[in-house]
Formats: C-alpha cells, structure tokens, sequence
C-alpha cells in the first residue's frame, strides 16, 4: 500500500494517542476529514474520500501520500 490510512486507522491512531472514546474519536476523525474535503479542490476530496474507504486509486498522486504524511507527522 502507498502508506495511507483509512477512516478505522485514523480513528484507532486518534484512540492511541489520547484519552478519548471511540465515538469521541470517530466525530473528531470525521470532524477534520470533512474539514480537508471542503478546503481542498473536489478532485483530491474524492480521492480523500475513495482512500479512507480502503481503495488504492491508481490516480492517487503524491499529493495522497503528503496527506498521510502529514498525519504520520502529527502522530
């Protein structure tokens, strides 16, 4: 895989890292994805979107694997 995560990995990395509950952690996962979506071209929203769901586009540039990078980063 090109080292992205999905929603269910983002969500567990959110419950690693802090004291939150899982439904805490699924609306602030949620909360920052959908805030992603609405700042970023419609385009890379829907790679955003095709890549949380698990998919692997082929089309996913590297503009994908800065977006994992930046939440490797933060981790």
């Amino acid at each position: 895989a090109m080292g992205v995560f999905t929603m269910d990995e983002l969500v567990k990395l959110v419950l690693t890292k802090t004291q939150l509950d899982e439904a805490t952690a699924q609306r602030v996962v949620t909360i920052v994805v959908d805030e992603l979506k609405a700042k970023l071209p419609k385009a890379a929203a829907s790679q955003i979107d095709a890549v949380l769901a698990g998919e692997r586009p082929q089309e996913a540039s590297g503009f994908m694997a800065l977006l994992s990078g930046l939440f490797k980063r933060r981790a």
